[in-house]
């Protein structure tokens, strides 16, 4: 009975887990659900499996993660000559953007991510245009903050995918599930000697 109940805790885990580095393609904190996850788990399996190592493993990877996503526009925008207030500009466009077009958009996923794409490349476009009032300038920086946004979005999926696999193979290479019998072996049962 606790190989069942190990067996559901690890299913729960891996779509947890899962469903976390969806959640990061919406920019949503997946890197923390899945920090959270190995917590959770942690506890209710004893921390086998999840033990202080994982825990600080966990920790660095996710605030890499963050710190990749928030930074990559502000860094390529100022790569191509932007201003501070283009690299804001992109910055707090790609969250009202992202905002705006999910109601105008509702299509999960697309809504959420063109409108963080068109946000930056307007925000950091504008801000360049009360800048320096340069069209080509504004374009380019704009595109790049664009740009920027993209890979950093790229990485900390990346990262995410990463922390899940680390967890899941974690868990399963310390759990006793190896040790359960395939569906449809019967399990020898010795009969109680009278």
């Amino acid at each position: 009975m606790a190989e069942i109940s190990t067996q559901l805790a690890i299913g729960a885990l891996v779509l947890w887990c899962l469903i976390a580095v969806a959640a990061t393609a919406v920019r949503l904190p997946g890197t923390w659900l899945i920090l959270g996850g190995a917590l959770l788990y942690g506890w209710w399996a004893e921390w086998v499996g999840v033990g202080g190592w994982i825990i600080a493993a966990l920790v660095l990877c996710a605030v890499v993660a963050e710190a990749a996503e928030m930074f990559a526009s502000v860094v390529t925008a100022r790569k191509a000559g932007a201003s501070k207030r283009a690299a804001w500009g992109g910055f707090i466009g790609a969250f009202l953007g992202m905002f705006l077009l999910s109601f105008l958009v509702p299509i999960p996923l697309v809504g959420t991510m063109v409108g963080a794409l068109v946000g930056c490349f307007t925000g950091a476009m504008i801000g360049e245009l009360s800048s320096r009032r340069e069209v080509v300038q504004g374009t380019k920086v704009g595109f790049f903050s664009a740009l920027g946004f993209v890979i950093g979005m790229v990485t900390k999926m990346a990262i995410a995918a990463a922390m899940a696999g680390l967890l899941v193979a974690s868990v399963v290479f310390t759990s006793d599930v190896a040790e359960i019998p395939p569906a449809g072996e019967a399990m020898q049962v010795e009969a109680p000697a009278d």
